[in-house]
């Protein structure tokens, strides 16, 4: 029987980075990528045998056309996509930088910031679809935008299709009047799966959250947080079946750990703990977490397989350049078997 889509819904960026090392060059001091979180769940998707489509808004120009036979040669439908507006966004990123650190935003004016509550046919983009996911990273763009998310979503619903939302918060986004809490809990009423962690959920749904968490040094202390924000985020929003939570914690030279957990039906699970000396490109990780619950809950796999698998994808994505995972389901269990031994 063939199975429907999963659909992811965002803005597709480019990145660019000053290139280092052997890369260095008069020839070729930057490099650039094909990114934005959605399109990277859908890359990592593609690349495990799940059947995933995009839509985004792109200009109809010679570029576009490259960028969507890269998506096509990483196995996305690309049919979705609007051509519309004049530019593609863009994020100028220090190479191997947090998301809190050298990072700047070229976004405005783009083809997706200018998308309209009533320009998409969202009966046709949503025809063989079956999972929705996208982020809280569009509706901080502008109201239009948030409005067109908001519409994307009474439309899923309509039709029954799972919806997930990765609660992604970015500060330096939200600048057209509005606070989050006021977007962002109109959208998770739609939602079946939430992930983000403690603090982002605190940002854009107005959680609680223990502001004297660190001082208690304690990975239970993160997890029973964590245990306890699902618990007040599924009373908020009674469709919610199921939240993750990510930690990912940053030490001196590069050090990294990192651990998630899972509640669903009344069950809180955590993953192993993976840690490393030093990471290639943070970027994308959060977004190889969220194809993982996708991957897992699409395949109907058990909730700590779901997790386990996620997680040693996303800190597998440490490792690779660029910000789309290029891992595979056989390597994804490799790194899963190697923490666990």
């Amino acid at each position: 029987m063939h199975k429907k889509k999963v659909l992811c819904f965002g803005e597709l960026l480019f990145r660019i980075s000053p290139a280092s090392g052997e890369d260095t060059a008069e020839k070729n001091p930057m490099l650039l990528y094909v990114g934005g979180a959605e399109a990277n769940v859908a890359t990592a998707l593609a690349g495990w045998d799940v059947p995933v489509k995009y839509f985004t808004a792109l200009p109809d120009n010679f570029m576009s056309r490259h960028v969507i036979d890269y998506l096509e040669y990483k196995g996305i439908y690309t049919s979705s996509i609007l051509f519309s507006g004049n530019r593609i966004g863009v994020y100028y990123l220090e190479r191997g930088a947090d998301l809190k650190g050298s990072m700047v935003y070229d976004r405005e004016h783009s083809s997706f910031s200018e998308l309209k509550r009533g320009v998409v046919d969202w009966d046709k983009v949503l025809r063989d679809v079956e999972w929705f996911n996208l982020t809280a990273i569009s509706p901080a763009l502008n109201e239009n935008v948030a409005d067109v998310c908001l519409e994307a979503l009474e439309a899923a619903s309509r039709k029954g299709i799972v919806i997930s939302m990765d609660l992604n918060y970015r500060a330096r986004l939200w600048k057209y009047g509005k606070k989050p809490v006021e977007v962002i809990p109109k959208l998770a009423a739609y939602c079946d799966v939430l992930m983000g962690n403690i603090w982002s959920a605190n940002s854009l749904l107005g959680t609680y959250i223990d502001e004297q968490i660190h001082d208690k040094k304690s990975k239970q202390a993160y997890l029973d947080h964590a245990a306890s924000t699902s618990r007040e985020i599924m009373q908020l929003f009674p469709k919610c079946k199921t939240v993750a939570n990510t930690f990912r914690f940053d030490g001196k030279d590069n050090y990294v750990k990192y651990y998630t957990s899972l509640f669903v039906e009344g069950r809180h699970y955590c993953s192993p703990e993976f840690s490393c000396e030093s990471v290639m490109d943070r970027s994308g990780s959060g977004d190889c977490f969220m194809a993982g619950l996708i991957y897992g809950m699409y395949n109907q796999h058990g909730p700590q397989e779901i997790l386990d698998y996620a997680t040693a994808a996303a800190f597998g994505k440490l490792q690779e350049q660029g910000d789309a995972t290029g891992q595979d389901v056989l390597t994804v269990k490799k790194i899963r078997k190697e923490v666990e031994e």
